[in-house]
C-alpha cells in the first residue's frame, strides 16, 4: 500500500521540481491566496446579496423582499438622497457629496503623501548622526491610535483652545470655526491622513531603497551621473514595484477613511463613503447601506485596476 502511494505521489513531486521559479513561488503562496480569497470574497458576496433586498423589514421575509438593482438605481440616480444623511453624489454640493469628498481626500492625500514619503525615505536612507532616532520618531504618527490622532487635530482646530485658528482665519486659510465648515474640515482631514500615512509609505520605500545594489550608484558616479540622474535612472525604476504596492494600500486605506473623520470633524461635516454606510446602517436601512458598501468596493476595485494597468504600461516602456 505504501509503495502504491509513493508511486502515485512521485510524478506530482517530479512535476513540481520541473516548475520554473515564478510558478514554484505561486504554488507556495497559493494556500494563502485561497484562504484570503475566501475571507475577502465571502463578505463581499454576502454584501451584494443583502444589497438586492428591500429596506422594509416588516414583511414576511426576514431580511426584506428581493428588489434586484432598485437600491443601486436609487443611489446612483440621486433618488435615495432624500433618505440618506448626505448625498451619495451631487455636483451642486461637492463638499456634501460622499463620493466626491472621498475621492478628493484619496487623490490629494495619496499624491502629496507619496511624494513626502519618498523624500523622507531618501533622506532617512542617508548616513547621518542620529539616523536611528530619526527613524523612530518618523514612525510615531503611524503608531498613534486613529481616535487619538483625530482628537489631537480636533483640539488643534478648536477656536477656544488653539492659538492657530485665529491667525489662519485672518490669513484667509480657514474660517473662524473650521471644524463646522465642510470645505475646511475636508482639508483638515486630508492633513491628518497625510500626517498619519507618510511613515507607512516612507517605510515601504525605504525597504525598496535598501534592496538596491550599491554598485549601481558607484558605476553611475564613475560615469559622471548627477544625483538627479542617479535617482531617475536607478532609484526610481528599482523602487517602482514597492512604490506601486505602497500606493495601492495607501489608496485603499484612504477610500475607507472613517475613524479620523468621526474623531475630528464628524461625519456630518465630512461625509465620506464609509461614514455614509455607517449612518445608513444606523438608520436600519440594511439593504441601502449594503449597496453603498458594495459600490465603494467596486470603486476601489476600479482604482486598483487603473494602478495595475498603469504599472504594466510603465514597466513595458
Amino acid at each position: 500500500m505504501k509503495q502504491k502511494v509513493q508511486q502515485a505521489v512521485s510524478p506530482i513531486f517530479l512535476r513540481i521540481e520541473q516548475l520554473d521559479e515564478a510558478k514554484y513561488g505561486f504554488l507556495l503562496v497559493s494556500p494563502v491566496f485561497l484562504v484570503l480569497s475566501v475571507l475577502a470574497f465571502y463578505p463581499l458576496v454576502k454584501t451584494l446579496y443583502f444589497s438586492l433586498q428591500d429596506d422594509d423589514l416588516t414583511g414576511t421575509h426576514p431580511i426584506g423582499e428581493f428588489v434586484g438593482l432598485e437600491n443601486y438605481v436609487q443611489i446612483l440616480s440621486g433618488d435615495a438622497n432624500a433618505i440618506l444623511s448626505s448625498p451619495f453624489f451631487d455636483l451642486q454640493a461637492p463638499f456634501s457629496s460622499a463620493l466626491i469628498v472621498t475621492l478628493l481626500i484619496t487623490v490629494v492625500s495619496v499624491a502629496i503623501g507619496t511624494l513626502l514619503g519618498l523624500g523622507m525615505a531618501i533622506i532617512l536612507n542617508k548616513e547621518f548622526k542620529g539616523r536611528r532616532y530619526a527613524r523612530t520618531i518618523v514612525i510615531l504618527p503611524w503608531s498613534i491610535p486613529i481616535v487619538i490622532q483625530g482628537m489631537m487635530f480636533f483640539l488643534l482646530f478648536q477656536p477656544s483652545l488653539s492659538p492657530f485658528v485665529e491667525p489662519l482665519a485672518n490669513l484667509g486659510v480657514f474660517s473662524d470655526n473650521p471644524l463646522i465648515n465642510s470645505q475646511d474640515s475636508t482639508i483638515i482631514v486630508i492633513l491628518i491622513d497625510i500626517w498619519r500615512k507618510i511613515p507607512f509609505i516612507a517605510l515601504i520605500i525605504m525597504a525598496g531603497i535598501a534592496s538596491i545594489d550599491r554598485n549601481l550608484y558607484d558605476v553611475a558616479e564613475v560615469a559622471g551621473a548627477t544625483k538627479w540622474q542617479q535617482f531617475r535612472m536607478i532609484t526610481l525604476p528599482q523602487i517602482k514595484p514597492v512604490l506601486f504596492i505602497g500606493m495601492i494600500f495607501y489608496t485603499i486605506s484612504s477610500m475607507k477613511i472613517y475613524g479620523i473623520v468621526e474623531a475630528s470633524a464628524g461625519c456630518s461635516t465630512v461625509p465620506t463613503l464609509t461614514c455614509l454606510v455607517v449612518q445608513t446602517f444606523r438608520q436600519q436601512r440594511w439593504a441601502t447601506a449594503s449597496a453603498i458598501a458594495f459600490i465603494t468596493a467596486l470603486v476601489i476595485g476600479v482604482i486598483i485596476m487603473i494602478y495595475i494597468v498603469r504599472f504594466r504600461e510603465s514597466t513595458n516602456e
